[in-house]
């Protein structure tokens, strides 16, 4: 683990570079949130990064998320997004622990989290695999639209997540594009869909120039695993 003078210098780097970025995208400057993605990280580290100023989590399972939110103990002002996928069976607990779901791609799961809150109580965002991998999660774009007609009476449709496919330097901005595009045509007043959670630490600056309003950061900020 960084030091937490390290983890505080890096969150200082990245949080100025996202300030640059929307500057450069002519975007007010508190358009986009960082949610730190604390995966694998230990307490002491979560806890340096919400001294730093971290407000926003982001985890990838459940189980470990739960136990990492009882070793740092209530911290005033943080929230927590599920960032990995979710199958229907752990939407009890993820409906009672985090206040986003990043990662909802079934109606399915939709249900299982109408059934776990008040309907549509739960926070969402429809992850879309835009790249079409195998090996990842989420909706295909042409089955995005079908799915918010199913599941916007059963959870908060917020926006949409996506993981774009590994490329050169560079490539992702077409992915964050097309997702900007996708909803901007689905958007309708009633569902205006204003998240677009995309981009990592190798291309979150690329991600708030096309649109993002969160951007998902680990390792710019905790270092390496």
């Amino acid at each position: 683990m960084l030091s937490e003078s390290e983890i505080a210098a890096r969150w200082r780097e990245v949080t100025a570079r996202m300030a640059a970025a929307l500057e450069r995208a002519g975007r007010p400057s508190d358009a986009c949130r960082l949610v730190l993605a604390s995966k694998t990280q230990p307490a002491e580290a979560i806890l340096a990064a919400y001294r730093a100023g971290a407000r926003v989590f982001g985890e990838n399972y459940v189980q470990e998320a739960i136990a990492k939110q009882a070793s740092v103990g209530r911290l005033d002002g943080a929230s927590w997004h599920l960032i990995g996928h979710l199958q229907s069976n752990k939407a009890r607990l993820a409906a009672a622990h985090f206040d986003l779901i990043q990662s909802l791609d079934s109606v399915r799961t939709a249900a299982a989290l109408a059934r776990a809150s008040a309907r549509p109580g739960v926070r969402v965002l429809i992850e879309v695999n835009l790249g079409g991998e195998a090996s990842k999660s989420g909706v295909a774009p042409d089955a995005l639209a079908e799915l918010l007609e199913k599941a916007r009476d059963l959870v908060q449709i917020e926006g949409f997540m996506t993981i774009p496919p590994p490329g050169p330097q560079g490539a992702a901005r077409h992915y964050f594009a097309a997702l900007r595009n996708l909803r901007d045509r689905l958007a309708t007043s009633a569902m205006p869909l204003r998240e677009l959670s995309m981009g990592m630490t190798d291309d979150y600056e690329i991600a708030i120039e096309e649109g993002a309003t969160i951007v998902r950061v680990g390792r710019a900020v905790f270092g390496e695993r």
